[in-house]
């Protein structure tokens, strides 16, 4: 309880005391003597005495009003001490009953039983020893006088509350051994009324004198705290014994009792000596409460420390039900029956409560007892992945799904729904109601290990798991879900189709009340001893029964693996992963037609198929992938089945010329690897003709397949042309996203040639043949075509060397050897070919425009600007590669083409 302030009312202030009006008295008495000097009447001298008359009367009037206001002073004072010591009154009944509710004794525990779990057990618990006055939260403020000191005491005091002390330091109470064994009594039951067998455990020489043999904390060996009652050697906790009046204590105890009588008894402790009243319990009493203790007792005492899955009866089955039988309780074997008790159950357990081992035994147990054509389990271990790692042997495991494979846990459990909807269609093929009027589908059961991390990776899947729970029952589908906590993780309408329920030691008693409806799992003491105990509640149980879950070993499940040998299975949930290599089709459906273009083998999980995907004839695809991801190998495919597909050539000046002769529109299939790779090559204005090309190509009816490593900038444009989008593997996630992908399916790890295509993963075809070339021509070496041709390059010395071996018929000369002569030839009618910089060529205007006019002028690669200040070309010609050799050739009303030199 927080203190609380009363602020007490002021003493009542003294009325001041009245004034004489001692100048109103004089003013009447000299007026009547002035009347009478000039009148000389002695009625004027009767007017002088009224002054002493009007301050005699002031004088009382003044005294009666003060007093009025001293009385109403006192009369408020009054009232409001009357409010503040009812208030003192409130405010110690409030804290007096909190006192008690939250440290309670015996008979207030009888009287209203305490909740377990608010508090662990432990050295600081505090134990009430008796009644007694005790320091108040309640202060109060204001007034200095006797009253107000007196008021402040008693606000400070609380009268007839617990006083309490520290279990941990121990209780010795000194007094005759009737009434001390009574004090005794109440204190001990009143721990065992406030805190479980699985917290409090009671040892030592006083157990069976006292009257406590028969309580369920006697002798507990797993109990967190340890209390010996009187002598004993072994090690406690707590010590609480009993003395003669006049003994010492034992060593280390800090609360002593001693008495007489228990209504006037004192405690010494390490805080001084106080008075107080002690609580007493007869034997009798203290019997009729180990009675319905040990009858409501929540832990059977029975519950053995360990059992093997070999010391238990397996189950038989054949009758449509799944019954195991793999812990035991205080009567016996415990037996659980998915179906009848469930059709679903929730698991919980902190981590290190044996919930994997639990999960084990009890599939290992219905294995034992059921066929794999009866029952199939899917397992799902988001704990890491090992821990269904023995049951793998199993016949009846059909899946296993870990956290390791993100995707694969997606797809797994993502075809659980196709699973639905295919019993669905069975079960109204067979016009039966449920699973039991067709045995062919057998009954399958979905294991899940630690369902929050499951449900916090994949949100989304969730609903998945509600939807089975809702449905399952009748479609033969059992959910068993393991979670170290169900509160926040399990949703209110999955939870309520989950009515079986399985509880190990949980850390919040909110977690127990909400899983099996009642503390017992959150007061399990912790350690290795607690290991597989637990709780089990079915549907039809009033409360929940204890149980001690089965070991099962290596050669438990090797034994069930070997009983099965052999024996028909149900089918899988879900088909097995895409390869990561498939060959391109041999052979085709009558369907698909000669034109038809495989691209790979789509995943369908929630339609449990894996149908070809195809790409119509005249379809657009962009392929968008990072290096090594399978770009190449598609093209290639395709080129397979398409063999007059044409391949744009990687080379940047065939690529070049294989477009402008595609932009015709006199072509197939264009197929093209490394679009964005092959723009970068080109200048500027090279790149921005050969994208305006592609438009076309695009645009044609024949279709287009595109491949880039990055879906933004031009080449990305040109993508979003395409009708159909093929994501690869792509080095980021923003590059994922930005190229059209969903973030969440975003996988750095994808294999090569696994593509995302319509909303599906597609393992695209694979193939070793490497295509033809396609529209390659070799670049032509240049050769004089007409009388004089003047060449361009920076290089004149080793051009001229190179030109005149190449062409022995012609005169190859500079212009520098032709300077300061008229004409370019001799007597010879030899062509003349004239090398010189572009610096000479602007020197010597008038011989360019000669050639320009009438000959052909060759401009390096190297020097593209002259291409048009020297021969004025304005179109961009075709492109070159520079410092080998190329140059453009430049003739008369003709457009440039690309040539090589020497």
């Amino acid at each position: 309880m927080d203190a609380t302030t009363i602020v007490l009312p002021a003493a009542p202030a003294e009325p001041a005391r009245p004034q004489l009006p001692l100048l109103a008295a004089i003013v009447p008495v000299i007026a009547g003597v002035v009347l009478w000097l000039v009148t000389g009447s002695l009625f004027a001298l009767c007017f002088a005495a009224i002054g002493p008359l009007m301050l005699l009367a002031s004088f009382f009037d003044g005294m009666r009003a003060r007093r009025r206001g001293r009385r109403r002073a006192e009369s408020e004072a009054d009232l409001a001490w009357l409010r503040a010591d009812e208030e003192l009154a409130r405010l110690h009944d409030q804290e007096h009953e909190l006192l008690w509710h939250r440290t309670p004794d015996a008979a207030r525990c009888l009287l209203d039983p305490p909740l377990r779990g608010r508090v662990p057990l432990g050295s600081a618990t505090e134990v009430v020893i008796g009644r007694g006055d005790r320091r108040s939260t309640v202060r109060a403020s204001g007034g200095d006088d006797e009253r107000a000191r007196s008021f402040r005491e008693r606000a400070e005091r609380l009268a007839d509350g617990p006083v309490v002390v520290e279990l941990g330091g121990g209780i010795c109470v000194r007094g005759p051994e009737p009434v001390a064994a009574a004090v005794v009594r109440a204190l001990v039951t009143q721990l065992c009324l406030r805190f479980g067998p699985a917290e409090l455990s009671l040892h030592g020489a006083g157990v069976a004198p006292w009257g406590f043999d028969a309580f369920p904390h006697a002798g507990r060996r797993r109990a967190r705290f340890r209390l010996r009652l009187g002598e004993g050697a072994d090690a406690a906790d707590a010590v609480i014994c009993i003395r003669s009046p006049g003994d010492e204590p034992p060593g280390g105890i800090t609360t002593v009792l001693d008495f007489a009588v228990p209504g006037q008894a004192r405690v010494r402790t390490a805080d001084g000596v106080r008075e107080l009243a002690l609580e007493g319990l007869s034997a009798q009493q203290t019997a009729v409460i180990a009675v319905e203790m040990t009858r409501r007792n929540d832990e059977g005492s029975d519950v053995p420390d360990a059992v093997a899955l070999a010391e238990i009866e397996p189950t038989s089955g054949g009758d449509g039900r799944l019954t195991a039988r793999f812990g035991r309780g205080p009567h016996g074997d415990v037996v659980i029956d998915l179906v009848d008790d469930g059709p679903h159950a929730i698991v919980t357990g902190m981590t290190g409560t044996g919930k994997s081992e639990l999960l084990t035994s009890w599939l290992a147990a219905i294995a034992s007892g059921h066929s794999p054509s009866e029952v199939a389990f899917v397992l799902i271990d988001f704990k890491g992945g090992t821990a269904f790692e023995p049951l793998r042997t199993l016949p009846h495991v059909v899946a296993v799904v870990t956290d390791l494979d993100s995707v694969g846990a997606r797809r797994g459990v993502g075809s659980l729904t196709a699973e639905l909807r295919r019993r669905e269609a069975a079960l109204a093929v067979a016009g039966a109601r449920d699973v039991r009027e067709c045995p062919s589908l057998g009954r399958l059961v979905i294991v899940v290990d630690e369902f929050a991390a499951l449900v916090q990776e994949h949100p989304d899947l969730a609903q998945i798991f509600t939807d089975i729970a809702a449905r399952g029952r009748a479609l033969g589908m059992h959910l068993v879900l393991g979670t170290q906590r169900a509160g926040g993780v399990i949703r209110e309408a999955l939870a309520a189709n989950c009515p079986l329920r399985l509880s190990l030691r949980v850390a919040e008693s909110a977690d127990s009340r909400l899983v099996i409806g009642s503390d017992a799992a959150a007061d399990l003491p912790g350690g290795l001893e607690t290991r597989g105990l637990g709780y089990v509640r079915r549907p039809e149980d009033v409360e929940p029964h204890p149980m001690r879950v089965a070991l099962t070993s290596p050669a438990d499940l090797a034994t069930v693996a070997q009983q099965w040998a052999g024996a028909p299975r149900l089918a899988s949930p879900w088909l097995p992963p895409l390869p990561s290599v498939i060959d391109v089709p041999v052979t085709r459906d009558a369907d698909d037609g000669p034109h038809a273009v495989m691209l790979g083998r789509a995943d369908h999980p929630d339609q449990q198929s894996q149908p070809w995907v195809r790409l119509a004839p005249g379809e657009g695809l962009g392929v968008v992938g990072g290096p090594a991801s399978g770009k190449s190998t598609l093209i290639r495919a395709l080129h397979t089945q398409q063999p007059d597909a044409v391949i744009v050539p990687t080379d940047a000046e065939e690529a070049w010329d294989a477009v402008a002769e595609l932009s015709t529109g006199r072509h197939g299939v264009v197929l093209c690897d490394d679009l964005d790779v092959l723009v970068a090559q080109y200048p500027p204005e090279h790149a921005q003709l050969f994208l305006s090309r592609w438009e076309t190509i695009v645009r044609a009816p024949a279709g287009a397949v595109i491949t880039a490593s990055r879906a933004s900038g031009p080449v990305g444009r040109l993508l979003d042309g395409l009708a159909r989008r093929a994501l690869l593997r792509v080095s980021s996630r923003v590059e994922h996203v930005a190229a059209g992908g969903d973030s969440a399916a975003f996988d750095p790890h994808r294999p090569p040639g696994r593509a995302w295509i319509d909303g599906r993963d597609v393992q695209l075809c694979w193939t070793d043949r490497t295509p033809a070339a396609g529209l390659v021509a070799p670049v032509a070496g240049w050769h004089p075509r007409r009388g004089r041709s003047g060449v361009v390059t920076p290089a004149v010395d080793g051009t001229r060397a190179a030109l005149a071996a190449a062409h022995p018929g012609c005169r190859v000369t500079t212009l520098a050897q032709l300077a300061g002569t008229s004409g370019d030839t001799d007597a010879t009618d030899a062509p003349v070919v004239i090398v010189g910089d572009p610096e000479e060529w602007r020197s010597q205007w008038a011989r360019l425009q000669g050639i320009r006019t009438e000959g052909e002028l060759v401009i390096a690669a190297e020097c593209a600007p002259e291409l048009r200040q020297l021969a004025g070309v304005r179109e961009t010609p075709p492109f070159a590669r520079l410092h080998e050799g190329r140059a453009w050739a430049v003739e008369p009303g003709r457009r440039p083409r690309r040539v090589r030199l020497g």
